[in-house]
C-alpha cells in the first residue's frame, strides 16, 4: 500500500492537497506484458492506495465518464497526491483523461510532472488531436487513445504517426452508439461484433499499435467474461480490460502461455536454428512434425510473448 493510513485524508480539505503531494517518481515500466488492464475509480481511495500491489498487468485511473464534473478536480487531485507518493510498482500505470477540449489538455498537463506511465485520452476522432495531445505529453510516457468513435475506428491503422501511440482500447458501448448501433447486440457469436473486434484488431496490428478489447460489465458474471476472454483469445487478442480483481484474475490466465505452447516453441527454436546452421530450413521432426521458417518465426513471437527470446 501507498499509505500506510488514510485517516490523514478525513477533514483535508481539497485545496490542501497540494501540500501533499510527494516527490516520489515511480520508474518507467518496461513490460510489455499486457494481459489485463484495471479500470479504477480515483474517488475510491481504498482502491487508489493498492495501486502498487495489484495483480493487474495495467491499471488505468479513470477520470473520464465514471467521474461526475462536480469532482473531476477531487479525482485528478488524488491521483496527483497517491502517484507522488508511490515508490514502485509492477502494473503498467496509466491515467485515462477526458476529452481534449472538455478538460483533457489541462489534465494533461498537470499530471506531466508525476510519476506514471502513459496518458489515455478520450474519444479522439483524428490525427490532429492525437498530434496535440503528444505535443502536450511529456516525453518519457507514452500515449494511449480510446477507440470510442467512428472516425478513430475508420481510421485506426493510419493514426499512429509517432512511436509514442503505443496502446488502443476498444470502448465498445460508446462505439456503438457512435455507430448507431444498439448496445444489446453485446453478445458472443453475434457476428457484427466479431466483425468490430476483428477490425480493430488487425488494425490495430497494421499500425504497430496493442489492442485491447473492451470491458464487460456484467462484473459478477464471471463465467460469461472468461468465455468472452477465451473467444477473444481464439481471435488473437492478448488484453482484455477489466473492471476489479476477479476479471482481473481470469483475463491474467486466459492470456497467460500455455506451458505446453512454451515448451513447444523452446523446441522449435533449437531445433531450427541448430538445423538452419547446416543449411536446412524446412526438415522433419519427430515431435512437432514438419518445420519450416515461418513456423521459426512464429515460435520467436511466442518466446518475444513472454521475454524468453
Amino acid at each position: 500500500m501507498i499509505f500506510e493510513s488514510l485517516d490523514f485524508l478525513d477533514e483535508l480539505p481539497l485545496e490542501a492537497y497540494t501540500k501533499h503531494f510527494g516527490t516520489s517518481y515511480k520508474p518507467r515500466n518496461t513490460s510489455r506484458t499486457f494481459r489485463s488492464n484495471m479500470m479504477l475509480n480515483p474517488l475510491k481511495l481504498k482502491h487508489l492506495n493498492r495501486i502498487d500491489c495489484t495483480e493487474a498487468d495495467m491499471i488505468t485511473l479513470n477520470l473520464e465518464d465514471a467521474i461526475a464534473p462536480s469532482r473531476k478536480k477531487e479525482a485528478l487531485y488524488n491521483i496527483a497526491l497517491f502517484v507522488s507518493h508511490m515508490q514502485a510498482s509492477d502494473s503498467f500505470i496509466i491515467v485515462r483523461t477526458n476529452p481534449l477540449g472538455e478538460g483533457g489538455e489541462e489534465e494533461i498537463a498537470f499530471l506531466n510532472d508525476f510519476g506514471f506511465d502513459a496518458i489515455r485520452v478520450a474519444k479522439v476522432k483524428n490525427e490532429l488531436e492525437i498530434a496535440r495531445a503528444l505535443t502536450l505529453l511529456s516525453p518519457d510516457k507514452e500515449l494511449h487513445i480510446s477507440l470510442e468513435t467512428k472516425e478513430a475506428y475508420q481510421n485506426l491503422s493510419r493514426l499512429r504517426f509517432d512511436e509514442r501511440l503505443t496502446v488502443a482500447n476498444l470502448g465498445i458501448l460508446d462505439l456503438l452508439t457512435s455507430l448507431g448501433l444498439p448496445q444489446s447486440i453485446v453478445k458472443l457469436g453475434n457476428p457484427t461484433i466479431d466483425y468490430i473486434l476483428s477490425k480493430f484488431l488487425v488494425d490495430a496490428k497494421t499500425a504497430g499499435i496493442h489492442p485491447i478489447s473492451f470491458m464487460f460489465q456484467e462484473y459478477n458474471d464471471t463465467n460469461t467474461f472468461k468465455a468472452w476472454c477465451e473467444h477473444e483469445k481464439m481471435m488473437g487478442f492478448e488484453s482484455k480490460a477489466c473492471m476489479g480483481p476477479k476479471q482481473v484474475d481470469i483475463a491474467n490466465e486466459v492470456f497467460g502461455i500455455d506451458p505446453a505452447d512454451l515448451k513447444r516453441a523452446k523446441h522449435i527454436k533449437k531445433v531450427f536454428e541448430s538445423n538452419a546452421a547446416h543449411g536446412e530450413n524446412g526438415f522433419m521432426d519427430e515431435t512437432y512434425g514438419f518445420i519450416d521458417e515461418p513456423i521459426y518465426r512464429d515460435a520467436l513471437l511466442v518466446l518475444e510473448q513472454q521475454r524468453e527470446v
